[in-house]
């Protein structure tokens, strides 16, 4: 096989999320085709792990597929469950394992949420601008959060969807409003132009490093995901 093939499968392999707790298949992938002379895997130093929380169809999804990679897809299938997907960054000199975890929005799931809540050492909490109901609820899941999280966790919140300008429900100031109230990081982001979506996960993974609460070993809760059998359209910009 050329070696631009072996490079293909080396990343198909690698890089699915089903395969982080498995070490062994990483180790066979990595040795599929030959690493360039002098060439050095940089491990990890540190790992973080984010959660993404809000109401379903604010475009959670939306937002981990852009900034992990840098894609967009306008047809979405709901989370129903758990999942996550990883990026490594570097901060300050450090490298850095960001696995950020995808949430289900819909109250039915809210006790699943609860199991990955403790682990977390930053939450990124969406609302969809074009909807104020889905900004009401994040009092609720600010509520959620006080229960069942870490009480020092590095919190954000992220009005999406800033590209749909015109079917804006929520003013920057109203949001940024509620999280001074709450204390929490702010912004606004646009998963469907990329716009803000990096800045946010990066402001959150830099407060979490500055305070020196990023781990080394990798948390032992295995995800859960199921997905909607009926794709739908337009939702998670």
């Amino acid at each position: 096989m050329p070696l631009a093939g072996w490079a293909t499968v080396r990343r198909i392999v690698t890089n699915h999320p089903a395969l982080e707790y498995l070490p062994d298949w990483q180790k066979m992938a990595s040795n599929l085709a030959p690493s360039p002379t002098g060439a050095k895997s940089a491990e990890p130093e540190a790992l973080v792990k984010i959660l993404l929380l809000g109401d379903s169809g604010v475009g959670k999804s939306s937002m981990l597929l852009r900034f992990s990679e840098d894609e967009f897809d306008e047809t979405y299938i709901n989370t129903i469950g758990i999942d996550f997907k990883t990026r490594s960054v570097e901060i300050e000199g450090k490298k850095i394992k960001l696995q950020i975890w995808d949430t289900a929005g819909q109250e039915r799931f809210q006790s699943l949420q609860a199991l990955y809540y403790r682990g977390a050492q930053g939450i990124v909490l969406v609302y969809d601008l074009t909807k104020g109901k889905s900004f009401s609820d994040i009092r609720q899941w600010i509520s959620a959060v006080d229960k069942h999280a870490n009480s020092v966790a590095v919190r954000m919140l992220v009005g999406n969807k800033a590209d749909l300008g015109s079917q804006r429900e929520v003013s920057f100031e109203e949001g940024k409003r509620l999280a001074d109230e709450f204390g929490l990081l702010f912004g606004e982001a646009s998963a469907k132009v990329g716009a803000g979506v990096s800045d946010a996960f990066m402001q959150v993974a830099t407060t979490i490093a500055k305070r020196g609460l990023a781990d080394a070993p990798a948390p032992s809760v295995r995800p859960r995901t199921v997905v909607d059998s009926q794709a739908q359209k337009g939702c998670c910009n």
